[in-house]
């Protein structure tokens, strides 16, 4: 099975059909003048691209099923808006839609919970910004949204920030042949005080089995404090050789602790 390939119950995605740009617009004309046969064929016909979107969305812990009804709930909303009139593909005005759907639920079954007053500008601002895609066909900045809601800049940030999603700290961000780097690589440690580790015995001996630039490393990571960036642009080599070396002094470590 091809990687990546999105499997949806009760849809044979290999027989999904694609529309020319030519017969898009022709239908588009229908749809306009009332024809619900042409809405339908469209919907049919981008179906690809709502699952070319939701594969962005495969580690969320959601079915894809459920990803797929929710961005057909966006392509609808994206045929139903988009104008002929202007000069823009259709995939590039409906992908930001369908992400936005997607993102929408995703929230909505967020564990973690906003405050209502929050939510309702986070939304009425998703749907300010939304509208402004639609009539200027770009993404428009957060000043321009918060000028739209006539609220502060800072209230509209500060509520669409309460929104996001969590992040898991083992979220992998960067690959280098084959040796991932997560989150919590980017993360200082705040624990730089905790005189536990210089009042260990067994970890002082572990600590003299290291070479010179391990003991540098776990150094500047874990007494220090600083992120594997500040560590690699301190000794000259990439965050990846970084992430490599503690990982494997922190192993060898183990075995005398």
């Amino acid at each position: 099975m091809p990687l990546n390939k999105v499997e949806i119950p009760g849809v044979n995605t290999a027989k999904l059909p694609v529309l020319t740009n030519t017969r898009m617009r022709e239908l588009f004309s229908v749809m306009q003048s009332g024809d619900e046969g042409a809405r339908n064929e469209l919907i049919n016909g981008n179906l690809r691209l709502v699952l070319s979107v939701i594969q962005r969305f495969q580690n969320r812990g959601e079915h894809s099923d459920d990803l797929f009804q929710v961005g057909c709930i966006g392509l609808m909303k994206a045929i139903d808006n988009f104008d002929l009139g202007q000069n823009v593909k259709f995939s590039t005005y409906a992908v930001p839609m369908i992400i936005g759907e997607i993102r929408r639920y995703l929230r909505d079954n967020n564990p973690i919970r906003v405050s209502r007053s929050l939510r309702d500008i986070a939304y009425k601002a998703l749907q300010v910004r939304d509208g402004l895609v639609h009539r200027y066909s770009k993404e428009p900045t957060i000043t321009e949204i918060a000028e739209e809601l006539s609220v502060p800049r800072e209230d509209v940030l500060y509520a669409l920030d309460a929104i996001q999603e969590p992040v898991s700290l083992f979220e992998p961000i960067y690959h280098d042949a084959g040796d991932p780097i997560f989150v919590m690589d980017q993360i200082s440690d705040e624990k730089n005080h905790d005189k536990n580790w210089l009042e260990s015995l067994a970890i002082r001996e572990a600590m003299r089995r290291l070479t010179k630039r391990e003991k540098m490393i776990l150094t500047m990571r874990f007494f220090d404090g600083k992120t594997q960036m500040e560590v690699a642009e301190e000794i000259g080599i990439s965050q990846a050789q970084v992430s490599r070396l503690e990982k494997a002094a922190l192993k060898n470590m183990r075995k005398y602790i």
